[in-house]
């Protein structure tokens, strides 16, 4: 590609709408639905691709008929503008609501309170300084009985794709993953680390492997999102979690390793719908929202 440089002329600004589309072409997958989630035509975000590789002189996308791949200077333009953007937002959002204030409960499944949600509340909180979150964590199951008990003004909750209610965050795949260290899902019986019932994901794994008839045995069981996470770093079995809720340092297991597929599941949220929520749990709803267009999955 042309270095747009080469006439002298220096590029001072990138736009962030260019970026905004870039970004959203890199966590949907496609121009199309990247379309959609800007508000754009697909011609048009096409367009926005191609001046913005223009503009830096650089390639971002490797393309086919089938899937959208970065090249190494699209990751790298990627983590930037991520940054870009969210300082972006985060000067929009303090300066069209600088009186923001209130509390605001909200619900966490253990996992996401630990992968993700400490970047998102922490710039939510830089952004409304006044606005108090109470973040409780716990399996999916309690947190919603606990929300229609009326303990929280918001809950982020786990569900299977066909079940009703909340507003779709985000879906995920469940994926199996093992110690980084340690093989032991090829032993049999295959030695599980689990939570206890109602977790969603204990329900998900064993109903796969009955299907499939894989013998199996609980090795370990904890209520303890870390408990779960240091267990299997320990060889103690294999486990399986949302897809980007597992940790870097684990080993996700293929296909190959001839355990059965778990499907995908719904992140929803509850709340800032149907209860007439105060602004802070509105603002926080549509924050956590627009926060997981851009998830940090992991590669699966």
């Amino acid at each position: 590609m042309n270095n747009p440089h080469a006439s002298g002329a220096i590029l001072r600004n990138i736009p962030t709408d260019l970026l905004r589309s870039f970004v959203s072409a890199i966590d949907t997958g496609s121009f199309t639905r990247a379309a959609g989630a800007v508000g754009r035509t697909q011609s048009a975000v096409s367009l926005q691709i191609r001046r913005l590789e223009q503009m830096l002189g650089a390639r971002l996308f490797l393309r086919d008929a089938h899937r959208l791949t970065l090249t190494a200077e699209g990751a790298t333009v990627a983590q930037y503008a991520r940054r870009m953007l969210a300082l972006n937002d985060e000067v929009l959002a303090l300066l069209h609501s600088p009186g923001l204030s209130g509390r605001v409960r909200l619900g966490v499944p253990y996992e996401y309170a630990a992968a993700l949600l400490p970047v998102i509340l922490g710039r939510f909180a830089q952004s409304h300084p006044n606005v108090t979150l109470e973040v409780t964590s716990d399996l999916t199951r309690n947190l919603l009985r606990r929300y229609r008990e009326g303990a929280f003004d918001l809950v982020l909750a786990l569900h299977d794709p066909d079940s009703p209610g909340g507003r779709v965050i985000v879906t995920e795949p469940l994926l199996w993953f093992a110690g980084a260290d340690h093989d032991r899902w090829q032993q049999r019986p295959l030695p599980l680390v689990l939570a206890p019932p109602p977790c969603v994901y204990r329900g998900r794994i064993l109903a796969a492997l009955t299907a499939q008839g894989v013998p199996l045995r609980v090795a370990y069981l904890s209520s303890s999102h870390e408990a779960v996470l240091a267990a299997v770093r320990a060889g103690l079995g294999i486990s399986a979690m949302a897809q980007s809720t597992i940790p870097a340092d684990a080993r996700l297991l293929p296909p190959g390793a001839g355990l059965p597929p778990l499907g995908r599941l719904d992140l929803r949220l509850h709340g800032a719908t149907g209860r007439a929520p105060q602004e802070a749990v509105s603002h926080l709803a549509d924050y956590i929202a627009q926060s997981f267009l851009a998830p940090p999955n992991r590669a699966s």
